[in-house]
C-alpha cells in the first residue's frame, strides 16, 4: 500500500476516533446527574445586566431562556396627542414596530457578548424558547411575517447546530433529557407564538403539529421530573380579575387550549410535571390542584432586567405592592416566608431549581431569587407529592386551601373578581367629584369677592 493511501487510511481512522470520543463525551455530559437549573425571561440587552453575577454564583448546570431574550422590536413613545399618536382610540401609528434583520442581529450580538452571560455560556448548558419581543413584535402570533427569519436568529443565539431539526420545523419547540436513568429530567419547551391565533379568538395556541409533538413527548419514556417551559403563564389568569383595566397574555385567555393541555398531562399518567414561565415582569408561584391527580405548579420568573417596579418611580412602589395584594387570585401560592405580603416580586429576578437526589424522599425546591441571589418566594415539594394519586380527593375537598387552588379566577364572585376595577373607577369618580366641588367652590368665592368689590365701589 502506497504512502498516500496509508496516510488517507490513518486520517480516516483518526477522524472516526475523534467523532466517537466527542459523541461519548457529549453523551456522558448529557447523562451527568443534574441537580441545579436556572431560568429566566425578559432581558433587555440595553439594560444593566447585573443579575448574571447571582445566576453564575448559583452555578446552574442548565439555564433555560423563557422568552423576551432580547427586546428586538421598536417601542415608540407614549403619545396621546400630536402628529404621531400611539395610544387611544385616535392613534394613527402602532406603538410597536418590527426591527430589520440587521437590527435584530445587532441586538442579539449585544446580549450574547455580555460578560456575565458569556461566563454562564462557558460553564452551563443553555437552552430556550422565545416570546413576543424576540419573536419580533409585541403580542404577535402566527400572522407575523418575519417569524421564519427570526427563528433562525434565535437558534443562532442559542448555538443550535446547523443540522438541528429545530431549523427545519415550523416553530422553535424542543425537548431535552438530562441525567442518568431513574434520575432523569425532561425539559419540554413550547412555542406559544408561531402558531397562535389572535388573543380574542379562543382558537389554537400551539398549532396542530406542535400539539401532536407534545402528546408524543408526554407519552414517551418516563422521567423523574418533567419541566414544561412556556413563555406565558399557564396557571394564573390575571386578566380574569384585572379587566377591563389591563390584561396579560396567558393560557387562561385560551381556556379550551389550556383544558386540552391539562388533559394531555392527566391522560399521559406522567408524574413529576410542573411549569415554568415568564412574560409578566414580576415573579410569583401559582398552583392548580384539579387538573391531574397531583398539584400542578407554575413558577413565573420575569424578568432578568425588566420588572414592574423598575417601570415606575420608587414612591409608587408601595402602590404597586398594594395593587398586587388586592388583585384577586385563586392560584397564587401565599406563604408567610415570601419577601412581600402579596407573594409577588416586582424587581429583577431569576428562577432557581434544586433537586436533592439523596434525600428520602427526593425533594424539589423551586424559588424566585432576587438580583443578589436571595429567595423571595419558593416552594419545597417531595417528588412523592407530584405523583398521580398523591392527593386524596375526599380529604382534599374538605381543605380550604385545596378548594382555593381549584377555583379559577373567572369563577370568582362578581364583586371579588372586579374589585380592583371598582376601586380604581371609584377613586377616579371621587377625584372628579372633589375636583368639581373645588372648582365650584372657587367660582362661588370669586363671584362673592367680585360682588362685594362692586358693592363697595
Amino acid at each position: 500500500m502506497g504512502r498516500g493511501r496509508w496516510w488517507r487510511w490513518w486520517s480516516l481512522v483518526l477522524v472516526v476516533a475523534v467523532a466517537v470520543v466527542a459523541s461519548t463525551a457529549s453523551q456522558s455530559k448529557q447523562d451527568h446527574l443534574v441537580s441545579r437549573i436556572a431560568f429566566g425571561s425578559c432581558s433587555d440587552q440595553s439594560d444593566p445586566q447585573h443579575i448574571w453575577n447571582a445566576i453564575n454564583n448559583f452555578d446552574p448546570q442548565v439555564f433555560i431562556w423563557l422568552g423576551d431574550n432580547i427586546y428586538g422590536d421598536i417601542k415608540h413613545p407614549f403619545k396621546l396627542f400630536g402628529k404621531e399618536r400611539t395610544v387611544g382610540p385616535w392613534k394613527n401609528i402602532p406603538r410597536f414596530t418590527p426591527s430589520s434583520k440587521q437590527e435584530m442581529e445587532a441586538k442579539y450580538k449585544k446580549a450574547k457578548t455580555n460578560p456575565g452571560y458569556s461566563r454562564l455560556r462557558e460553564n452551563t448548558k443553555v437552552i430556550g424558547t422565545w416570546d413576543d419581543h424576540d419573536y419580533g413584535l409585541n403580542d404577535a402570533g402566527k400572522e407575523f411575517s418575519e417569524k421564519i427569519t427570526n427563528q433562525g436568529l434565535l437558534l443562532d443565539f442559542l448555538d443550535e447546530p446547523l443540522d438541528s431539526p429545530r431549523r427545519k420545523q415550523e416553530g422553535v419547540y424542543a425537548s431535552y433529557t438530562f441525567g442518568p436513568v431513574s434520575r432523569q429530567i425532561k425539559v419540554i419547551l413550547l412555542d406559544t407564538r408561531y402558531h397562535r391565533d389572535p388573543l380574542l379568538s379562543d382558537g389554537t395556541f400551539l398549532g396542530k403539529s406542535q400539539w401532536a409533538w407534545l402528546e408524543k413527548e408526554l407519552n414517551g419514556p418516563a422521567s423523574a421530573i418533567t419541566i414544561i417551559g412556556s413563555s406565558v403563564q399557564v396557571i394564573s389568569n390575571h386578566s380574569g380579575a384585572t379587566g377591563p383595566l389591563f390584561s396579560f397574555e396567558c393560557w387562561g385567555r385560551f381556556p379550551k387550549e389550556r383544558d386540552h393541555l391539562f388533559k394531555l398531562i392527566a391522560d399521559s399518567k406522567r408524574d413529576g410535571v410542573f411549569f415554568i414561565s415568564g412574560d409578566v415582569h414580576f415573579g410569583e408561584i401559582a398552583r392548580y390542584d384539579c387538573a391531574t391527580g397531583y398539584p400542578l405548579y407554575d413558577i413565573t420568573s420575569s424578568g432578568l432586567t425588566k420588572a414592574v417596579e423598575k417601570a415606575v418611580p420608587p414612591p409608587l412602589h408601595l402602590i404597586l405592592k398594594f395593587v398586587a395584594r388586592l388583585t384577586p387570585t385563586t392560584m397564587r401560592v401565599m406563604d408567610r416566608n415570601c419577601r412581600d405580603s402579596s407573594c409577588t416580586y416586582g424587581q429583577p429576578n431569576f428562577g432557581a431549581i434544586e433537586i436533592d437526589w439523596d434525600a428520602t424522599p427526593v425533594t424539589l425546591k423551586i424559588e424566585v431569587r432576587d438580583i443578589n441571589g436571595f429567595p423571595v418566594t419558593g416552594v419545597k415539594v417531595p417528588l412523592l407529592e407530584l405523583q398521580a394519586g398523591s392527593v386524596d380527593p375526599v380529604a382534599a375537598i374538605k381543605a380550604v386551601e385545596y378548594q382555593r387552588h381549584c377555583s379559577l379566577e373567572v369563577t370568582l364572585p362578581w364583586l371579588v373578581r372586579y374589585r380592583l376595577a371598582i376601586l380604581f373607577y371609584g377613586a377616579v369618580a371621587v377625584l372628579l367629584l372633589a375636583l368639581i366641588g373645588i372648582t365650584s367652590g372657587a367660582i362661588s368665592i370669586s363671584r362673592r369677592l367680585l360682588h362685594n368689590k362692586y358693592k363697595c365701589d
